[in-house]
């Protein structure tokens, strides 16, 4: 089941493919949506993909849809709503979204975070400039249900174009500096290249994603907090840090760094200094959550 409206005439810049997989996101959907319509750059297409929730989010989506007028704001920028004749869990519904995807660069955004309103002009500019990077990168600020802010996310700490190799072996040995889907917009090409989320992973499905990209040539990281990533008590991230979902998560990481070790010439013993050094960063991010987050 799918429903698409279009809001005026693609211009001339290339198309981004922005897409929002959903599920039980009703409370949060349509601010999501709105930071996506509020962007400064035009050409885009929202890819909803609704994974059968059990809230009212699909209707919710519509709603918005069929409440859109011919608000410039609005011009160029296309929106599409599907609803998932079976729940395909969080990989399959990321990998579907994706599959939707008809434009030169794609971002996928999770439907309840914010991106800033010339995010996606200032990502799509660096990567015309530099055809090189498979993906551009941004530094996220963290909000709360109410979208207050709760502190920041800075990424790898060089700026401009980097080396992958050398921004996954920092990340590896330090913390995830790559996940976060919202953070990155990719190539195409480079989706169609080397594929989507692994379904083998469930807590780093988006870092093994990034990975992938990092590892097999250039990214650009720039310095600022254009995205907008929102803790809750309730998400994986969440859960994984305050409460017994830890263990599978260090499981993950250790096949994880093992599925790619290869690539960047990693022995045993660093695999294993990388999961030491993960577990001990899960105990501080509790603290910080149990701190920050109500």
């Amino acid at each position: 089941m799918s429903n698409k409206v279009e809001a005026g005439n693609a211009c001339d810049m290339p198309l981004v493919s922005v897409c929002i997989p959903v599920y039980n996101n009703a409370d949060t959907i349509v601010e999501t949506i709105e930071s996506i319509m509020n962007q400064t750059y035009s050409n885009i297409e929202i890819l909803i993909a609704d994974d059968r929730s059990k809230d009212n989010s699909y209707e919710v989506i519509n709603d918005y849809i069929l409440s859109m007028d011919n608000n410039p704001k609005y011009l160029g920028k296309s929106i599409s709503l599907e609803r998932n004749d079976v729940n395909l869990g969080m990989s399959g519904n990321w990998n579907h979204c994706l599959e939707m995807c008809k434009g030169k660069y794609i971002k996928l955004i999770c439907g309840d975070d914010l991106i800033h309103e010339t995010l996606i002009a200032r990502e799509v500019e660096i990567m015309e400039n530099h055809p090189e990077v498979n993906l551009v990168q941004t530094d996220t600020k963290f909000i709360d249900m109410n979208g207050n802010g709760t502190g920041f996310y800075k990424r790898y700490h060089k700026s401009g174009v980097v080396d992958g190799v050398d921004a996954c072996k920092f990340s590896i040995f330090t913390r995830d500096y790559l996940g976060a889907p919202l953070a990155n917009l990719i190539r195409r090409s480079a989706y169609e290249a080397w594929g989507g989320f692994d379904p083998e992973f469930s807590f780093i499905i988006d870092y093994d994603f990034c990975m992938k990209f990092c590892c097999r040539g250039k990214i650009y990281i720039l310095h600022e907090p254009l995205n907008y990533f929102r803790i809750r008590n309730d998400s994986n991230t969440s859960q994984v840090m305050t409460g017994e979902k830890g263990k599978m998560y260090i499981d993950e990481h250790r096949r994880l760094v093992e599925k790619y070790a290869p690539e960047l010439g990693l022995k045993p013993w660093q695999v294993n200094l990388s999961v030491l050094i993960r577990r001990i960063t899960i105990v501080l991010g509790g603290i910080y959550l149990k701190i920050f987050v109500k």
